[in-house]
């Protein structure tokens, strides 16, 4: 039987608890404009059923607060912005990244393909890329304590 000091299990132990504590993409991101570098807004992320999901919880432009989605069409024709899903269903891949179909801008009403991952230098730090065809935009969010 092998002995263990109770200095090593410590340390295995603190080692776990560290890791466990490690951060995640979910939790409320603040959106910075990846042209003007101002914030926009506060996303939650949460999952639901092993899928990522986004719903945009604070506006903060100011005189945005109330913006009613004018230029969307269908069921989200003049609805209000605030508390609308804007990543729907994302899928996590093995390296920690989450692409999916649906990340809907309402300033644009446009949807694009989406990938999303934490920055590796900064878990404080969320990448976001949208993809329209061949094009892409990538905007840094950054996290918001709670």
């Amino acid at each position: 039987m092998i002995k263990f000091s109770k200095e090593i299990i410590i340390v295995l132990f603190l080692l776990v608890v560290n890791l466990s504590q490690s951060q995640s993409v979910f939790g409320k991101w603040k959106t910075i404009d990846d042209r003007t570098g101002l914030p926009k807004g506060v996303i939650d992320i949460y999952k639901k059923d092993g899928l990522m999901y986004g719903r945009l919880i604070k506006v903060l432009e100011p005189g945005k607060e109330n913006m009613l989605c004018g230029k969307c069409e269908g069921d989200l024709k003049d609805k209000p912005v605030l508390g609308m899903t804007i990543i729907d269903a994302a899928e996590e891949n093995e390296d920690g990244e989450w692409k999916g179909k649906t990340l809907f801008d309402p300033e644009q009403a446009m949807t694009f393909r989406c990938k999303i991952w934490l920055n590796p230098d900064n878990e404080n730090e969320l990448k976001v890329r949208g993809y329209l065809a061949f094009i892409y935009r990538t905007q840094t969010w950054v996290r918001v304590e709670e």
